[in-house]
């Protein structure tokens, strides 16, 4: 049996998780190289082509350390632990207390992930960013007519698009700087982590969103993830910690697990910076820890995804050589000596065996549909594990959060009235926080909160477009507190093809995905759904589907009937 290697990193936490709410100690944390990505040795903002494990050699300090052939790269991204509004399909007004984005905005608002290289996250806004910035307010594609690079009126000028995804607060610590001593311990441009915590407050507060800022990494990568808890404002509590689990990580070091018992709880007015080894490939979610029936149903749920190395294997190379060369690498090694089509000493923790007969598959070029309909057209194809045989080949991929929200628990939270758990009843089913109708609307939603201002409460959309021919990779993950949840879809069979972020093949290398017209979660499961539309005699453009709850009870928005877990898919 093969020998999986953890890399353990001591860090610095960023910021004083014991600072009170009138001291704020905010901090981030994006190094530019670490032992494991050494800046000499590779480019650390990029994603390398797989062509084999990262060579290690014994280093000065006793350690493996990379020689050379570094996989991977170093991601980060800044959240914060709030409270804000949401709006339901029905109109309702819903208080929640979640995470909300403080780093990747120009991206979040867009419906992508935040997560962000070291170059991207460690640059510093132009300007001053205001309380609801145009990046989490209706303001989002424009600076009009307000410009906050120069806090100067637009007149007479041409909107400005918002493009920053940098840390919100990150400057230069001039304070250090001015210390000649001080200043030879951080870099020449003063970028140590020091933040601005008033553009931190400004951006922070009342931003929550639903579901929480989306992250994905790629396999071998190293993520920094800070969380900056910058409290309430609608409900009265000084006191209310937060925490970041990811549920079914792999090898998780309990330091960093967001268990309050085992690991640090982060108090309003701190920082804390989480560290993570990106593991295997897969549909991940993570969540606040802290009462977690109260905070998963009061919004404090999200979705992180690891892409697969096979992403990064150059064209031309057959995938299956590709999946072989990953036995090397004690990390995610599944036999000790490969034998052909068999195995010797097969690990029946291995998430991604060879499939049973070697293949040709080639990686190649995603040329279906055109780079309107399909953002991967033209680039590599992407798929959803190291399969060896491109079984799970895509050209979009949609992840789709499944939560449910009560409405009356969630005005008791806000007025710190007593929360009864054992009447908690879901009367609002939402895939990306958004029930039918709002499902099908395209871009951010907003909500006004308190301070006046629209604020980008669900920016996930849920709307699904398959370009004509084309496969797309739906990331299902369900974190509803009280009930199970099933999807259902018509015309288009779902393609089952991994469960709980592994790919559903057995140790003898057969394939064990299906294909069924409805899928059942519980509360913390992932399924990895492949729409297949490849056909277009049965899939023309302009088709529409639907993408629905079977369960009569879920179609509805409170008591309005109609609503509820749905969503069209459409083939362009």
């Amino acid at each position: 049996m093969s020998r999986r290697i953890v890399t353990t990193f001591v860090l610095v936490l960023a910021g004083n998780t014991a600072a009170p709410a009138s001291a704020q100690s905010f901090r981030v944390q994006c190094p530019t190289s670490t032992i494991a990505h050494p800046s000499n040795l590779t480019n650390v903002s990029a994603e390398p082509n797989y062509t084999g494990p990262t060579t290690l050699a014994l280093g000065p300090g006793g350690y493996l350390a990379p020689s050379s052939k570094v996989n991977g790269a170093i991601k980060c991204q800044q959240i914060s632990g709030g409270d804000g509004y949401s709006t339901m399909a029905n109109g309702t007004q819903t208080f929640m207390f979640s995470f909300g984005p403080l780093s990747g905005l120009a991206d979040i608002a867009k419906g992508l992930p935040g997560t962000q290289f070291p170059s991207v996250f460690n640059s510093v806004y132009p300007g001053t960013l205001m309380p609801g910035d145009p990046a989490t307010t209706d303001d989002a594609n424009t600076l009009t007519p307000y410009n906050y690079y120069s806090n100067t009126n637009l007149t007479g000028k041409t909107s400005i698009p918002f493009s920053w995804n940098g840390a919100v607060g990150l400057t230069p610590d001039t304070d250090c700087l001015a210390d000649p001593t001080c200043a030879a311990t951080i870099p020449s441009d003063g970028l140590d982590g020091h933040v601005d915590p008033r553009q931190i407050m400004d951006v922070g507060v009342m931003n929550g969103d639903i579901p929480a800022p989306l992250m994905a990494i790629d396999e071998d990568d190293e993520f920094f993830l800070t969380l900056t808890n910058v409290g309430m404002i609608m409900r009265p509590d000084p006191f209310e910690q937060h925490t970041v689990h990811f549920s079914g990580y792999p090898n998780a070091s309990s330091f960093y697990d967001g268990v309050p018992d085992a690991s640090l709880a982060i108090n309003i007015g701190g920082s804390f910076t989480y560290y993570y080894l990106a593991p295997d490939a897969g549909t991940y979610f993570w969540h606040c820890h802290i009462t977690p029936p109260e905070h998963l149903q009061m919004g404090m749920v999200g979705q992180i995804y690891v892409r697969p190395r096979q992403n990064r294997v150059p064209v031309g190379n057959t995938l299956y050589s590709a999946l072989e060369l990953q036995q090397n690498d004690l990390r995610t090694a599944c036999t000790q000596a490969n034998a052909g089509n068999g195995y010797s000493n097969p690990d029946i923790l291995c998430t991604n065996p060879l499939p049973a007969s070697s293949n040709s598959v080639e990686q190649a070029l995603d040329n279906v549909g055109t780079a309107k309909t399909n953002p991967n057209y033209g680039q590599p194809y992407k798929y959803a594990y190291n399969d060896g045989d491109g079984s799970t080949a895509y050209d979009v991929e949609y992840p789709i959060q499944i939560h449910g929200f009560d409405p009356n628990f969630h005005f008791a939270g806000m007025t710190f009235n007593p929360e009864m758990f054992v009447d908690m009843k879901d009367k609002f089913f939402l895939l990306n926080g958004r029930s039918y109708p709002d499902t099908m609307t395209a871009g951010p939603l907003t909500t006004e909160s308190s301070d006046g201002r629209n604020h980008f409460s669900q920016p996930l959309p849920s709307i699904i477009s398959i370009p004509a021919g084309g496969k797309a990779l739906l990331r299902i993950s369900n974190l509803d507190v009280s009930e199970y949840q099933t999807l259902a879809s018509l015309g288009i069979p779902m393609h089952v093809i991994g469960y709980n972020a592994k790919l559903l093949r057995d140790q003898e290398g057969n394939n064990t995905d299906y294909y069924v017209n409805s899928i059942t979660l519980g509360g913390g499961e992932s399924l990895d759904v492949i729409l297949d539309a490849s056909n277009k005699s049965l899939y023309p453009s302009g088709s529409v589907f639907y993408l629905f709850t079977p369960q009569l009870d879920h179609l509805a928005n409170d008591q309005e009937n109609f609503g509820g877990l749905m969503t069209e898919v459409h083939i362009n």
